[in-house]
């Protein structure tokens, strides 16, 4: 019987638990890892962080144990911890790197198995490579030598010290916090008060994806209106991504969510970088602001893995992707939902206007913005000649519009000449293929989705 083969994706190797994702292939996976990071000049130590999903805590344990019976000192922390809270340990505690047990915002029967870095981020691709050659190349060696460590606090005590909590407390300000039933728990509660739901674990996510977008978020939107709350924040599963709520009880696209926490980092906190990063499915918004401001802005690949990358290369003010990932100056090269969240607070605090009036006045000044995402099954084996057809075959006109510009180096992508897009992805692990669109208006939008949908079946 042939063993699985362990294939690292945008963000991590993921699978169905007890079906891809099991624990002789966590093991096998486990024991990669420890043999690459053995062949490094680093510190034999790590940290294994997991989330609240099904037996996430005992696959943790396994890695921990294949790393110590590998020489490698395994740090495991107590309880169920966010993403972000893991990497910021690796610098702290100058570590060799980590890994995350989560499947992040899938729904509930996968798991997954971030690789984090020495550098307190995403692995590049270029290790997780080097990661999955490895793999079955030694025989899984295990040990039971295992220190608890939790990492909480440090990454607590440093995202305080990066925003004005005083501010906060003095503007008292009633959120609405959402961690869906995530390792985000109550800690945002913590520190800034409010009402936090769904803060107790359930590895079913109360039936529903932990992927803090307007789908997903119905239950935050009816607990601002309840509560009369100022903003509704939500974390995803593992707490590195952010999902916003308006004071009406409304979903706010996290487009105009990264477009706001720039111009808050600009006007507010009268700071200035080299360069803005953006992932290639993200808002127009973001190149007008950098313009406006006399900046560069640097647009990726989708995955935070490319943004890290440029975060440690540059002087980058923020990145920003948009499943909700959001990465400071400062901080580490990696997305962190709890300090997103709180930067937003700060916004509110010192500027003491609304949500909805900053939104409105964003768009007053750099132009509507709308935008969506569609998700639609695709046969894989179709998926190759698929993208091949879409870049080869661009439309004239996206609606009335014409198209200025293809860009094919992730996805494909038209991009018409009054600035609105369609972009086309493919799930490399799942049957899917995800289509994009932001244009001026909810309507346009739409329109432009369903000219996604039909130009995809058209192919099949």
């Amino acid at each position: 019987m042939s063993q699985a083969k362990i294939k690292f994706g945008t963000d991590g190797w993921r699978g169905i638990i007890a079906d891809d994702f099991t624990f002789e292939n966590v093991r096998r996976v486990a024991q990669a890892t420890a043999d690459y990071w053995n062949a490094q000049p680093l510190p034999k130590r790590a940290i294994v962080g997991y989330d609240n999903r099904f037996l996430s805590e005992n696959y943790a344990r396994l890695v921990g144990e294949v790393l110590a019976g590998n020489g490698i000192e395994a740090l495991l922390p107590p309880v169920a911890v966010p993403t972000p809270a893991v990497s910021y340990a690796v610098r702290d505690r100058r570590l060799c790197g980590a890994v995350m047990i989560t499947a992040s915002h899938n729904p509930p029967q996968f798991n997954g198995y971030k690789l984090k870095a020495d550098f307190a981020g995403p692995a590049t691709p270029e290790m997780c490579h080097e990661v999955e050659v490895l793999v079955d190349a030694s025989p899984v060696r295990r040990g039971d030598k295992i220190q608890t460590y939790d990492p909480r606090p440090a990454h607590i005590a440093v995202i305080k010290k990066m925003v004005d909590l005083k501010s906060i407390k003095r503007a008292k300000l009633r959120p609405a916090i959402d961690s869906m039933h995530g390792c985000g728990g109550r800690e945002l509660e913590k520190l800034v008060g409010g009402t936090t739901i769904r803060a107790e674990r359930d590895p079913f996510f109360g039936g529903v994806s932990p992927e803090p977008n307007g789908k997903n978020l119905g239950a935050l939107c009816t607990a601002v209106k309840k509560l009369r709350a100022d903003i509704g924040l939500a974390t995803d599963g593992d707490a590195d991504r952010l999902g916003i709520v308006d004071e009406k009880g409304r979903y706010v696209s996290i487009q105009l969510v990264f477009a706001m926490l720039l111009l808050h980092l600009l006007r507010n906190r009268n700071e200035r970088g080299e360069v803005v990063v953006k992932s290639g499915n993200s808002t127009v918004l973001i190149e007008r602001i950098c313009q406006a401001y006399g900046m560069r802005c640097a647009e990726v690949a989708v995955g935070f893995k490319h943004i890290c990358q440029q975060m440690r290369e540059h002087d980058v003010l923020i990145g920003g992707e948009e499943s909700g990932g959001i990465g400071f100056r400062g901080h580490i090269p990696e997305r962190d939902g709890m300090l997103a969240n709180l930067m937003l607070l700060e916004m509110l605090a010192v500027t003491g206007k609304p949500l909805t009036r900053i939104i409105g006045e964003l768009q007053r000044e750099f132009g509507a913005s709308a935008y969506d995402r569609i998700d639609m099954q695709y046969p894989l084996e179709k998926r190759e000649r698929l993208m091949a057809h879409l870049a080869a075959n661009p439309p004239g006109k996206l609606l009335r519009s014409a198209v200025r510009e293809v860009k094919t180096y992730d996805g494909v992508k038209y991009i018409a000449a009054d600035d609105s897009w369609l972009m086309f992805r493919t799930s490399g692990t799942e049957p899917i293929i995800r289509i994009y669109s932001e244009a001026a208006s909810a309507e346009k939008v739409k329109k432009l989705l369903a000219l996604g949908r039909k130009t995809a079946l058209a192919v099949r």
